[in-house]
């Protein structure tokens, strides 16, 4: 048995979206203290939110997130959608899905890209490969351009969408821009193979470790899902979104600014790596084709193969999408005025949102009153479903790193949380002060 002392403080933790702490002490080889603490400040968008009238959620809630706006854009409309009963055409569907796949793709090639693949080619940032690996960093920017590309096309713009409203869209692409995009899809296909094929060449540093824990994602009979599905998890089976603070169980700790949950167990995963341990039937050819490049399959417990996963997603997302293009092309598209606004039947009523954003399973959850403004709300984040799960897989992985020198268990350390890809400051909670 080892009798190191371990001291390491990481204030805070580089190349993800917040600020959160590692600390870890060990003295003689037994481990005293591992936190993984959140120390940003609580924003309030559920109390933003009350008040305000059910046209304007969607805008606003968009605001949790820079990087998952068209989720939280999408999982905000379902919520008001199912509360006032409001549907959406087979089309408005369709496209829906196109812009969920955009968000994913997004998402996934800048985690991979930008900040998993510095760890794996052992430097600090993406900035010294510019000189060092200039071609692989090329490709990583054309797969970026092109999902940029495809989020404006669909929601407008790339970041907290416009065309995206209440029982449809606004606006809508024209048929030729969908083929114009469709082509470009194809032909960033040699690139995505690329990146596979060069993080297969490094997946070796990333670290051989499993801990079994509990997996929610959405799933669906007929497709690896995203935009809809059921609740799903790996120890209790489905359960109808609405029910779903039946799952999350949402609870406080000092040590976190962010709420924390647990289901089954003490805390559960959702992800990618979630998704695929649940959906992996459901993925496309090529997506399978690349999961098998990494002997990927369900159920794995190996937290850092979440990056993997990301990356089947990602050819899963780009092969979906093109198939959704050709079927839109096929059927045509039914005209809309200019600027569209469905007629909608304004009436009370609570409605749950869920959609699967890169992080994991999102819920919006709206009550509105007969005039259609907002009196509750509700949102619970992927990563706040997460916090659990990292500190878990922290406190597991400490001493089976003990023979590592302290810069490489920090290392380490940070490589976890990476594989997370947390999105930390979209902790959104409103609290209700009582004054006595």
């Amino acid at each position: 048995m080892s009798n190191k002392n371990v001291n390491i403080d990481v204030h805070h933790v580089t190349r993800v979206e917040g600020h959160g702490n590692i600390y870890v002490n060990v003295k003689q080889g037994l481990l005293e203290r591992c936190e993984w603490n959140v120390p940003e400040a609580p924003r309030f968008f559920e109390a933003m939110v009350v008040g305000r009238q059910y046209s304007e959620l969607h805008h606003i809630t968009s605001r949790i997130c820079g990087i998952c706006s068209i989720g939280h854009s999408l999982a905000s409309l379902k919520a008001t959608e199912a509360a006032m009963g409001i549907p959406i055409s087979e089309q408005d569907l369709k496209l829906r899905k196109l812009a969920i796949h955009a968000e994913n793709i997004q998402s996934h090639v800048l985690h991979l890209g930008y900040l998993v693949l510095p760890d794996l080619l052992g430097v600090g940032s993406v900035i010294p490969l510019a000189s060092s690996n200039p071609d692989e960093v090329k490709t990583v920017i054309r797969l970026h351009r092109t999902a940029n590309e495809m989020s404006n096309l669909i929601c407008g713009r790339t970041t907290h969408p416009q065309r995206l409203i209440p029982g449809g869209f606004s606006k809508i692409p024209s048929i030729k821009e969908l083929t114009d995009l469709k082509k470009k899809l194809k032909d960033s296909v040699p690139d995505l193979l690329i990146v596979a094929n060069l993080v297969k060449s490094l997946a070796g540093k990333l670290p051989d470790f499993t801990r079994e824990t509990e997996y929610i994602a959405l799933t669906d009979d007929k497709e690896y899902a995203l935009y809809d599905g059921q609740m799903c998890s790996t120890d209790t089976g489905k359960a109808p979104v609405n029910e779903y603070l039946t799952y999350t169980n949402e609870y406080i700790t000092p040590k976190s600014t962010a709420k924390w949950a647990k289901h089954a167990r003490d805390s559960y995963m959702v992800g990618a790596l979630a998704r695929l341990n649940i959906n992996y039937d459901k993925l496309s050819p090529m997506a399978k084709d690349v999961a098998k490049m990494f002997g990927l399959k369900p159920i794995n417990y190996n937290p850092f193969m979440n990056s993997i996963a990301q990356l089947v997603e990602t050819v899963h997302s780009v092969e979906d999408s093109i198939k959704l293009l050709a079927e839109l092309e096929a059927s045509g598209l039914q005209s809309q005025s200019e600027y569209n606004k469905p007629n909608i039947q304004v009436k009370a009523g609570r409605g749950v949102g869920a959609v699967e954003v890169p992080r994991g399973i999102l819920f919006h959850d709206y009550t509105y009153n007969a005039k259609g403004v907002c009196t509750k709300a509700n949102c619970i984040i992927p990563t706040n479903q997460n916090h659990g799960n990292i500190e878990l897989d922290l406190k597991a992985l400490v001493p089976k790193l003990l023979d590592k020198t302290e810069k490489e268990i920090e290392l380490n350390l940070e490589m976890l949380v990476r594989a997370y890809d947390p999105c930390i400051s979209c902790s959104t909670h409103a609290v209700q002060v009582h004054f006595v």
